[in-house]
């Protein structure tokens, strides 16, 4: 019984004054035991309601006209006996409106569901976990100590306060701390703060601080309980997770004290204190700041020094629930009272006699007066928002050891915590005083390696320098192309003039004007400006570079035609001038394709990162800007495909044309391959450059631009020069004699045009007059082969002996052997087979046939003889 003696004195005044008083029955359940220890849980507990129920005592009216009778409820932590006692209670009488209590999680969440069946109101004083944040379900339950949402939504604003956007979680593997992390994990991902790692233990730390580290979190929030934190911070002490690149953030759901090294640990004090250096803890305030006296006219200090004289008189510890108990109390009494005195003056003042209140009544006056229930109690202003309770949340950060109190030089050190800000629940915000902050850096940590984006992009003085290079670059071919045109109308059959001329400047013009439209981002520009500009330096610099090719192209076919082949024909040359037809349409259509389908945009290019030598934490990532499409690969691979093989050919033709002479004085055949070879390998080296240099665009930009810009000066100085030169320096008497040795010049070849067409008429007169004379000689082959037939038939007719049937084959007798005579019929006959093509050969020129100076004219082509005549005839 001397265990319940606290208890006792707290219903003992009751029975006494119970004539005097109106009795206000409540139920206070608790867990008066741990079970097979049998030490006490609450004990200090009660001299923190026993404070409470004396000061309601000594209350003016209504307050001090009621007593408030406590009914203990041991609900030993057990939901079931909790619950059977609760019945019993309920059972035995009288009936209650009120339950003071909590201290145990389960059993606060199974009674709280059945309260509104019960007809009952519960409130609480401790920290309500989040699984009992549904007011639906837990309408009637309200406590005087702060949810633990509460404590995390701190966190999340502390993180937000420093902008710290990823964080990693250890968490012990109790029902408490767990619960809080996932309500913590949800805050996060609503507030948009990266949960890099989440770890939990149950005995040893160090393989979830290991993780963390492996994951490189700066940012470590801790949901443990305090006799875990010596543990923690010696492991963090042994893997380094401490100093300027860390920070820990401690959340607490009950407000205790930081004690290091009051359990054995592998660390020393020391060790323990400089892990723990600068770490935040967030807890709920115990104790109001201010010093004016609250609803029971103590003030915060004068409270806590009554609870402390009379917890040492009973030798048990403090309890950090002690002061919101305190104000249960005080929120159980006035709403009661609160109730109770509006029943009176509805019995009093109503048109009917003696009406009473209904339970139901009764029970919805007593939760709107918790809802609207406002004093300033021992732990600050006591009102309730959506069923919670709006306090403040400190946040408290270590900068020191002290020993703990009434303790030897041998005693476990502690954590001298500073307060330097706090989290208001009422507005939500967090307010730091940064006087009061004390970081082992020049900051607070970071998150995470900073990251620091460093814009690469082409300089304003280099981009000027260019630019003005190209505009003169565009000057002098302008001023070439009015010369050119000048040229050509006053002297239209100048030599050296070339209708291509005005073409290939106008391609030059192009790709010398593209260099303009690079170069620039969106520092300069704005966005849809930028992307007009990347399609027209693609199809400036592409149409440029396509005419220029064209016309070089056609030009060098032209010149190794007439110095390789000898063609005659003009008109054959004058169709090469289609090919630059196609060639333009074939990059119009591929420039128009990749306009519409695939259109060019802005796009960022980051790079690699570089660190910082200065500072171990930052690195630089650097990022760039360039004109690029979705299938920018296969457009430039369709662009490539056709124009690297009429570049290959140029260089082909270039180069047989080396030293022919292409029929102008101003430009020889040298000078149009120089030009040929330069553009090939100005533009192969300028897709080599831009390729290596992507990732440097200062250097892509000027690379691109000289190459480009010394192609299009080393095609003037080498092709128009030597014409401007010849314009300039020559007067117009010079220019009207060349014109004249010109007009000479085309006489003579219109005379030798003249020539050879009469030679080829002369030839074909000869080839007629061959066909006549191969007509008159198979004539006299038959005449010769009836004669043969006339003279060898008297001979067969004595002899015997048969002919063949050819004219020149070999006579054949079967009869008899060969005579000696040799003016026997055989010797006759072989004579006449063997001299008759003689005399025919012999007398061909005197019956009209062809003399042997002529015997040249049967070799050509066009004679055509059957293979029917003698061989002889075209030997």
């Amino acid at each position: 019984m001397a265990r319940f003696g606290p208890l006792l004195l707290l219903v003992g005044p009751v029975l006494v004054l119970a004539g005097v008083r109106q009795p206000l029955p409540v139920l206070f359940m608790v867990p008066v035991g741990s079970g097979s220890g049998g030490e006490n849980l609450t004990a200090s507990l009660f001299p923190a309601v026993s404070l409470a129920l004396q000061d309601l005592e000594r209350q003016t009216a209504p307050l001090g006209k009621y007593q408030v009778q406590l009914q203990l409820l041991d609900s030993q932590c057990d939901p079931a006996k909790a619950l059977k006692a609760l019945f019993d209670a309920l059972w035995a009488g009288p009936r209650y409106l009120l339950m003071l209590g909590g201290a145990c999680p389960s059993v606060t969440s199974l009674i709280a569901r059945a309260l509104p069946a019960l007809g009952l109101l519960q409130v609480s004083f401790e920290a309500p976990p989040p699984s009992l944040s549904n007011r639906k379900w837990y309408q009637h339950l309200f406590s005087t100590a702060p949810p633990v949402r509460t404590v995390n939504l701190a966190t999340v604003k502390l993180l937000q306060r420093f902008r710290w956007r990823r964080v990693g979680l250890l968490t012990q593997d109790r029902p408490g701390p767990t619960e809080m992390t996932r309500d913590l994990t949800r805050q996060l991902l609503r507030a948009d703060v990266q949960l890099a790692a989440a770890e939990r233990f149950s005995g040893d730390a160090c393989s979830g601080l290991r993780r963390l580290q492996d994951e490189d979190v700066r940012i470590i929030v801790g949901h443990f309980e305090d006799g875990s934190v010596t543990e923690v911070f010696c492991c963090a002490f042994r893997l380094g997770l401490f100093g300027p690149r860390y920070q820990w953030i401690l959340a607490a759901g009950r407000p205790s004290g930081w004690r290091l090294g009051w359990q054995p640990s592998s660390c020393s004090a020391s060790s323990l204190l400089t892990a723990a250096d600068g770490s935040f803890r967030l807890q709920v305030r115990q104790l109001s700041s201010t010093n004016t006296p609250g609803v029971s006219g103590r003030t915060p200090q004068e409270y806590l020094k009554s609870y402390l004289k009379q917890l040492n008189q009973e030798g048990s510890e403090v309890n950090p629930l002690h002061a919101f108990a305190y104000d249960a109390v005080w929120v159980a009494a006035r709403v009661l009272v609160q109730v109770k005195e509006a029943a009176k003056i509805r019995r009093k003042f109503s048109s009917l006699r003696n009406v009473s209140v209904s339970e139901e009544e009764e029970g919805k006056m007593l939760l709107e007066a918790v809802k609207s229930t406002q004093f300033e109690g021992v732990t600050g202003p006591v009102s309730f928002r959506n069923g919670e309770r709006m306090t403040v949340i400190e946040l408290i950060q270590f900068q020191g050891e002290e020993s703990r109190p009434g303790s030897g030089s041998g005693a476990a050190p502690m954590l001298s915590g500073v307060l330097v800000g706090e989290f208001n629940t009422s507005h939500q915000q967090v307010r730091v005083l940064n006087q009061l902050l004390r970081f082992k850096g020049p900051g607070p940590a970071r998150d995470q390696t900073l990251v620091r984006q460093q814009h690469r992009r082409v300089g304003l003085l280099l981009y000027c320098v260019l630019s003005a290079a190209a505009a003169g670059t565009i000057f002098i071919t302008l001023t070439v192309l009015c010369i050119i045109i000048i040229g050509h109308w006053r002297w239209p059959r100048r030599p050296g003039a070339s209708p291509q001329d005005e073409l290939l400047l106008l391609g030059l013009l192009l790709s010398s004007g593209s260099v303009l439209f690079s170069g620039l981002d969106r520092t300069s520009l704005p966005g849809p400006t930028l992307e007009m500009f990347c399609s027209v330096h693609l199809w400036t610099l592409s149409l440029g570079h396509t005419v220029g090719l064209a016309v070089l192209l056609t030009r060098t076919w032209r010149v190794y035609s007439v110095c390789s082949v000898r063609l005659k024909n003009q008109n054959r040359l004058q169709e090469t001038g289609r090919v630059q037809l196609w060639i333009l349409l074939l990059d119009l259509l591929v420039l128009t394709s990749w306009q519409i389908l695939d259109p060019l945009r802005r796009e960022v290019l980051q790079h690699q990162m570089e660190d910082v030598a200065a500072d171990q934490d930052v690195v630089v990532r650097w990022f760039s800007e360039r004109c690029s499409s979705a299938n920018m690969e296969l457009w430039l691979t369709a662009v490539c495909g056709y124009k690297a093989p009429l570049l290959g050919l140029g260089c082909f033709l270039a180069w047989n044309i080396r030293t022919a002479d292409a029929a102008a004085p101003a430009v020889s055949g040298q000078l149009l391959a120089l030009s040929m070879f330069s553009l090939t390998g100005f533009s192969a080296s300028t897709a080599a450059g831009a390729l290596l240099t992507s990732s440097d665009p200062a250097a892509q930009f000027c690379l691109c631009s000289i190459l480009i810009l010394s192609c299009n000066l080393f095609i003037l100085m080498g092709l128009f020069a030597p014409q401007v030169l010849c314009l300039l320096s020559s007067s117009s008497e010079e220019l009207q004699r060349v014109e004249e040795l010109q007009r000479v010049e085309e006489l003579q070849r219109v005379e030798e045009m003249q020539a050879d067409a009469a030679e080829e008429a002369g030839v074909e007169r000869l080839r007629r007059r061959n066909q006549d004379l191969r007509s008159q000689s198979a004539q006299l082959d038959v005449q010769i082969e009836t004669i043969t037939m006339e003279l060898s038939a008297p001979l067969q007719e004595e002899t015997g002996c048969g002919t063949a049937s050819g004219t020149h084959d070999a006579q054949v007798c079967a009869a008899r052997p060969p005579a000696e005579n040799i003016n026997s019929p055989e010797r006759i006959r072989r004579r006449l087979s063997l001299q008759l093509p003689i005399l025919h050969l012999s007398y061909l020129p005197v019956i009209g046939g062809v003399c042997s100076s002529s015997s040249s004219l049967f070799g050509e082509q066009e004679v055509v003889a059957p293979r029917q005549q003698d061989h002889f005839l075209y030997s």
